[in-house]
């Protein structure tokens, strides 16, 4: 965390969960999102279905904050969605919490969106100039005022005509009063979405781990551009998209995603092993010791010490007791806010030449401050070692660095990152390595590298950054 509390590291935007027809929809989704907890810790939402209105229940905050027994009890319905949110369009507030609930001539509908609208600008000076009003800053707002104005061509077309018109990355989850669930992934499949079953009953999930939390049978992923429609009915799947080329963020396996997690056969955890494994081989350099910064480097640093043979030692120790504020230190103890988290044990590390795996360098601010203390506690060499390739590009598909003058490694070099770190060597994983061990058939045309290589796949106005996302700019 920086001295304000907002946390350096690189954060996603939310989860979504959903669940049709089960006799307890509420309490499974706030286990659903239970979860989910690690892709949003703002602000947390739950909406049910019943006699063809919808009813939620929305805080800020982490789900155990924000819902409590009674709250669950008094959600009763059939169906269900629910959202848990980080912010990267809209700001931190009650009103942006999802899932957004409207009601449009007596009918109810909710939505709950996980990714970023790169046109939303746009689109929303569209809605604005044809009468909308709009309640808050969120881009997904913007996706259920085109529902409701396409709804008079039929549920399907509305669906259609809807995502025909939005660019960027989006997983939605959907209610209707009637219950009905639906899913939808963009065309270029950026963020995930999974279909699993719990004793006949459908659920749709942004990570398999939610459906592993509730013994429910994985399905299968979402495909780029689909649609699912769940009712009384069953499943039925609409496609309105052309062929697009896959772009699934890359970033989901090196850090966003829990390590229990499943995406395209292969898990999160095996695969960050994997990266480590490639990164020892890539950057060898002999030491005492192999260790992560917790937990972020954990799985890459067990892979990196099994293939060099290096020891992996646990030289930071985790306060798992930290909340998600403290007590804010004054300008003198600046470093205390980065301190307060991991501390180091002494006796393993003094003296020794170590290797310090982790997952990703964004700012460099924390990197910087830890790796002084261990110089300060008598380490003899520090190497790091990145399982990702150096982030020189803004994302403007979900992830909270979307300007360039975030991003340290986009300023300096590698040889003078190293300097400015305090490190004796410094090295990331290549695109090659990242891609060739994810084990995924064709890694080249399944990922969307933009942030490592400047190839976006969805074209944005220019003028966009983070500091005019939240609309209006």
């Amino acid at each position: 965390m920086n001295r304000y509390g907002k946390s350096l590291r690189p954060r996603d935007e939310c989860g979504v969960f959903g669940i049709y027809d089960h006799p307890e929809a509420a309490r499974m989704t706030y286990f659903g999102l239970y979860a989910l907890q690690h892709r949003g810790q703002e602000s947390a939402g739950i909406a049910v279905a019943k006699d063809k209105k919808i009813v939620a229940h929305k805080g800020m905050g982490l789900v155990p904050d924000v819902f409590d027994i009674d709250h669950l009890e008094q959600l009763q319905g059939g169906s269900a969605i629910g959202h848990v949110r980080y912010s990267t369009t809209g700001s931190s507030v009650l009103s942006n919490a999802q899932p957004f609930v409207v009601n449009h001539m007596g009918k109810s509908y909710a939505m709950a969106h996980n990714g970023n609208l790169v046109n939303a600008h746009t689109l929303k000076k569209e809605l604005e100039e044809l009468g909308s009003i709009f309640q808050t800053t969120m881009d997904s707002e913007i996706a259920i005022h085109l529902f409701i104005r396409n709804l008079k061509h039929g549920l399907d077309e509305a669906l259609i005509r809807t995502v025909s018109k939005l660019k960027g990355a989006y997983s939605f989850v959907v209610l209707t009063g009637k219950g009905e669930l639906i899913g939808i992934k963009d065309p270029n499949g950026f963020r995930p979405l999974c279909l699993g079953k719990l004793n006949g009953n459908y659920i749709l999930a942004s990570e398999s781990c939610a459906l592993d939390l509730l013994q429910a049978t994985f399905i299968r992923e979402l495909d780029p551009g689909e649609t699912v429609i769940i009712n009384k009915d069953g499943l039925r799947s609409l496609n309105p998209h052309n062929h697009v080329k896959r772009n699934f963020c890359i970033f989901e396996y090196i850090y966003f995603a829990r390590p229990d997690s499943t995406f395209f056969g292969k898990n999160v955890y095996l695969t960050r092993k994997d990266h480590g494994k490639r990164l020892a081989e890539e950057s060898h350099v002999d030491a005492d010791l192999v260790m992560p910064f917790p937990d972020s480097g954990n799985y890459a640093a067990l892979g990196y010490s099994e293939a060099s043979g290096i020891p992996f030692e646990m030289g930071m120790i985790r306060n798992h007791y930290v909340g998600r504020t403290f007590i804010q230190p004054t300008q003198s103890m600046r470093d205390f806010g980065v301190r307060i988290k991991l501390n180091p044990v002494k006796q393993l590390l003094s003296g020794k030449d170590i290797i310090i795996i982790e997952d990703s360098i964004i700012r460099g601010t924390t990197a910087r401050t830890r790796v002084k203390a261990l110089r300060e506690l008598g380490v003899n060499h520090v190497h790091m070692r990145i399982s990702c390739p150096p982030h020189r590009f803004p994302c403007h598909y979900g992830i909270d660095f979307s300007t360039k003058g975030e991003l340290i490694a986009a300023k300096k070099s590698v040889d003078e990152l190293k300097g400015f770190l305090g490190l004796d060597s410094l090295h990331y994983l290549t695109i090659e390595g990242l891609l060739e061990s994810t084990g995924v058939n064709d890694p080249e045309n399944m990922f969307c590298k933009a942030c490592f290589d400047g190839k976006y796949p969805v074209s944005f106005d220019q003028d966009i950054t983070k500091d005019c996302l939240e609309m209006p700019c």
